[in-house]
Formats: structure tokens, sequence, C-alpha cells
């Protein structure tokens, strides 16, 4: 007997494994290069680590919940009536098989994160005045995203 509620998908267990490998295949082709390169840092400090800890929360939210950003997802995802965050959607994958592991991973900011931290870091590595600017940029747009929503609860409590 299936776990499954009537109506409910099963799991694309291939195109998970497809996006696991391409994943696996770019990190290791990623930091094979830097290695052979030596262009990895020997350590990163506490203050980048904030700084593209934020970058990629923000990156992140905009990847997977943003409006504008609403129709790269459109051919894996479709909008539904869930809770949204301020200026967000919410969606569901569609189709199945890879198509809907890929509208899994769109949809997931916690899914994305991992594959933006490694492409903010990844440049990093090999152009750290870039990355840094490029993390910066959302990294003040996500403390003022928080500025906006605290504004807005304490116009609220007036």
């Amino acid at each position: 007997m299936s776990d499954q509620s009537p109506g409910e998908k099963s799991r694309p267990s291939g195109g998970y494994a497809v996006l696991l490998a391409a994943y696996t295949a770019i990190v290791g082709l990623l930091f094979w290069r830097l290695q052979a390169g030596r262009e990895l840092p020997d350590r990163f400090g506490p203050g980048d680590l904030a700084l593209f800890g934020v970058a990629t929360h923000k990156l992140s939210r905009i990847t997977t919940k943003d409006k504008v950003t609403a129709p790269l997802r459109t051919p894996f995802t479709e909008e539904d009536e869930g809770e949204a965050g301020p200026a967000e959607v919410s969606e569901s994958s569609r189709g199945e098989g890879m198509r809907r592991a890929i509208g899994e991973l769109l949809i997931c900011p916690y899914c994305v994160g991992q594959w933006i931290a490694t492409g903010l870091l990844g440049l990093f590595s090999v152009a750290p005045r870039t990355a840094r600017c490029i993390a910066a940029v959302f990294t003040v747009v996500a403390i003022s995203d928080f500025l906006q929503i605290a504004y807005k609860a304490g116009e609220e409590k007036l």
C-alpha cells in the first residue's frame, strides 16, 4: 500500500538522480579546475561567509519565489493558492519525470540555495572582488527587504 494520498504524484526519483548527478559533476569539475589552478582560498573569513550567506538567501528567494522571475519557472511550475510572502508567488511543480524534478528544485529556496552558494563561492575562488560585489548587491537588497517588512509592521501597529 502507498503512503500517497489520492491525486498525489509519485516522486520523480529518476529526475532527482539526474539533478544530483549534474550537481555532483559540476562541483567536481569546478573544484578539480580550481585545485589544478591553485585558486582555492586557504580559508573563508567570517565576514565573507556572512556576506555570501545573506546573498545566497536573497538569490534563492528571487530564483524560487519572485513574481518577476516566475516566467523562468513557468515551463516547470504552475501557480497555486498557497501562501506567499511580499512580492512572491506560491507555485507547485508540474508534469512528470525530469520536468517535475526541475520544477521541485525551482520552487525550493533551500534546494536552489545549495546551487547558488556553490556558484558564488566558486566565483569567489577565481574573482573575489567580483564575487563580493555581486554578493554585496543581494545582501543589501535582503537587508532592505527586512527593513521594508519591519516598516510595514510598524505602520500597522500605529
